[in-house]
């Protein structure tokens, strides 16, 4: 949830932003926080400033506070992660260091040591040529909340520098990588998280495992074998600072199926990618067994910090890879739990974004789930999670009837203001008291599966404390998640050509469509700006105009976002600012007999977005320009482009998925929104 007319740093998910020095010329006279507002860069300065307030902006209830502190691997040179520890260390406060390590292991960590927050450097799937942070609350791993990060940015905002520059290191830094790594591999292995049991084996699995040069290096690996796999490929594992180039999970997105002719050099989109050739090469190999169902090649394709999984099935009747993203995992894992543990989910939540195939929640609800929808974000999932687990406990039977009246009408409250901080949650807690921990263990689950399209999936994962608390966690976790879809699909039971329809097809699929525009003024699209407004009069008349019924719905997680509901929820379109990246995205989702409809829809308006958000100070934008005009006079590989060598592959696949230029057999192309761009924004 924004905060209607307040400046907030963070977006979806901490702040991420591209990495520049402080030393450069462009950043002389500028203070971090100018840098990163103004030029949109995020400083070696701008983390120390940030981990300093931070850490500061914590609760003073003891002395001494313990911050755990992870990254990927995408700063080699440790400036930006030495700043890090260096604001935590600052502001008094002991860093406990992990190190690389996944994203998951920070909150698990920090819970386990009871730690005051978590801290993972990381700007995820996002370019190897940005940098970020992303923060944990010990309240259940929670992710800050837009209340809580309006404050955060209050603090950043008022502190100088110069006076964070000059100050000691007054707290420890405590190196606790094998200890944190040691129970990462104890819980992920536990077969109530793994879901891995002595019914299955995985020794008749091919994996070809891409970490995208992030943080799983080395440890899925390990991961797998130890799981059971027999024959496990890794690719993509040079800790070289090159996360997700030509690897991970961010260029599978929006696809369903990857066909021998991308893999084809000069054109293919494909053809530098390590783990979609190698599982062709693989599939390939062992064809007559596959199609025997003696085997199966798999892809785990993680991002650099290892919350997202995508997974990839190469198919020997058919030759290509099926691309399952976050919808099709997880609801072959739904499937597994309704399977396997019919009564025990029965009635549990499948929450899932407005980014999902429609037709996934209502494949869920068939199976006896409860369907929820929230904004885009897995934060807002565990919202939900954590909600409908106090709402479970509220109706204890030995629960006092004040204490079960008081919690109602908070949460009334609550339901009127919306939740905007983690200490509003806290306070619902508070008013339980003691629960009596019998009915607490005797209770049904809340979650069964949590679910974001882009690969984040939530499923509930348990640890032991050191005081012998049993504690749940939910968070994005790849790993999990990759153990837990192929123990669905191991489960499955079929005839080969069935297995590959059902593994493609988990689910009877609408239609999803993406638009893209990047390097924008993001600011200029907020509710009722002008552009908001006129994107929304022309997704009216243009629904209006084929027989639509229109509703515009509000998420109060996401006010900016413009989410137009067609015909009563069959259908919707919605537009929203990225919370990780510079761009903007146009989503169509509905029916397949609405995909035309859709499709010419989200043409109109995406224009419009072309037309009045891009920034023409964004040195990419200018790349762009200067790409798009020699592509219009002559079709051109990559490596005849006269464009900085350091941001050509990152332009030239950001421009692809805009849609405005094409891989031709001569070389790239505009496409007729490229040509329309050209002529009439340029």
């Amino acid at each position: 949830m924004n905060i209607p007319g307040k400046q907030r740093l963070q977006g979806t998910d901490g702040i991420r932003r591209e990495t520049k020095r402080s030393h450069i010329s462009d950043c002389k006279g500028l203070t971090p926080q100018q840098v990163f507002l103004e030029k949109s860069w995020i400083t070696e300065q701008f983390m120390e400033l940030y981990a300093y307030s931070c850490t500061k902006n914590l609760p003073k209830i003891k002395t001494t506070k313990n911050i755990v502190v992870g990254w990927d691997p995408r700063d080699p040179s440790g400036v930006f992660v030495n700043a890090v520890i260096k604001g935590v260390r600052k502001a008094g406060a002991n860093a406990l260091v992990l190190g690389v390590v996944p994203t998951p292991l920070v909150p698990l960590f920090m819970l386990h040591k009871k730690a005051d927050f978590g801290i993972m450097v990381t700007a995820s799937h996002n370019p190897n040529d940005q940098n970020g942070i992303k923060l944990f609350s010990p309240f259940h791993g929670m992710k800050p909340l837009p209340s809580d990060d309006l404050q955060l940015t209050q603090h950043v905002l008022g502190q100088k520098y110069s006076s964070i520059k000059s100050k000691l290191l007054k707290g420890k830094r405590k190196n606790l990588r094998q200890q944190a790594l040691k129970l990462f591999f104890k819980v992920t292995l536990q077969a109530e998280n793994s879901w891995v049991d002595e019914s299955k084996d995985f020794k008749n699995v091919v994996l070809v495992v891409d970490p995208a040069n992030g943080s799983l290096t080395g440890i899925a690996k390990e991961i797998f074998i130890k799981a059971g796999f027999g024959n496990v490929f890794e690719v993509n594992a040079k800790l070289n600072g090159n996360v997700n180039v030509f690897s991970g999970v961010a260029d599978l997105e929006g696809l369903k199926q990857i066909t021998a002719g991308q893999i084809k050099n000069p054109s293919g989109f494909f053809r530098r990618h390590k783990a979609i050739l190698k599982l062709f090469e693989v599939g390939r190999k062992y064809k007559a067994s596959l199609r025997q169902g003696t085997m199966h090649v798999v892809g785990a394709i993680f991002d650099a910090d290892a919350d997202r999984f995508f997974m990839l099935e190469y198919d020997p009747f058919k030759d290509l890879l099926w691309v399952l993203s976050g919808d099709e995992t997880a609801i072959l894992q739904a499937q597994h739990l309704s399977t396997r543990f019919p009564k025990k989910y029965k009635g549990s939540l499948y929450v899932n974004t407005v980014e999902s195939d429609l037709n996934a929640a209502k494949a869920a609800e068939k199976m006896g789930f409860k369907p929820e929808v929230t904004a885009v974000g897995d934060k807002w999932i565990l919202l939900k999670i954590l909600l409908k687990q106090l709402e479970q406990k509220s109706k204890y039977p030995n629960l006092s009837k004040s204490k079960r009246q008081s919690f109602i009408r908070e949460k009334k409250k609550l339901q009127k203001t919306g939740i905007t901080s983690i200490a509003s949650l806290q306070r619902l807690r508070e008013i339980l008291g003691e629960i009596n921990k019998t009915e607490e263990k005797d209770a049904k689950p809340v979650l069964a599966v949590g679910s974001e399209e882009t690969g984040h999936n939530i499923t509930e994962s348990k640890f032991t404390s050191p005081d012998g608390q049993t504690v749940s966690i939910y968070s994005g976790n790849g790993i999990k998640s990759a153990l837990n879809t192929l123990v669905a699909t191991e489960h499955l039971n079929l005839s080969p050509k069935n297995y590959y329809a059902k593994v493609s097809r988990p689910f009877n699929p609408g239609y999803k469509g993406k638009f893209y525009v990047y390097y924008i003024n993001q600011e200029l699209f907020a509710q009722d700006s002008i552009a908001w407004k006129k994107v929304k009069q022309v997704l009216t008349l243009a629904a209006k105009k084929r027989n639509y019924q229109v509703a515009v719905r509000i998420f109060p997680e996401d006010p900016n976002m413009l989410y137009i509901s067609l015909s009563g929820g069959k259908a919707g379109i919605f537009v929203r600012n990225s919370g990780t990246e510079n761009k903007i995205s146009l989503d169509l989702r509905g029916s397949k007999s609405d995909a035309s409809n859709l499709e010419e829809m989200g043409q109109e308006a995406i224009k419009i977005l072309f037309a009045t958000l891009k920034n023409y100070d964004h040195h990419f934008y200018k790349l762009e320009l200067n790409a798009l005009n020699q592509i219009a006079s002559q079709t051109l590989n990559e490596k005849d482009l006269k464009i900085e060598k350091q941001s050509k592959t990152r332009l030239v696949t950001e421009m692809q998925k805009q849609g405005i230029i094409e891989m031709s057999p001569k070389g790239f192309r505009l496409t007729s929104l490229g040509k329309w761009y050209v002529e009439n924004c340029l």
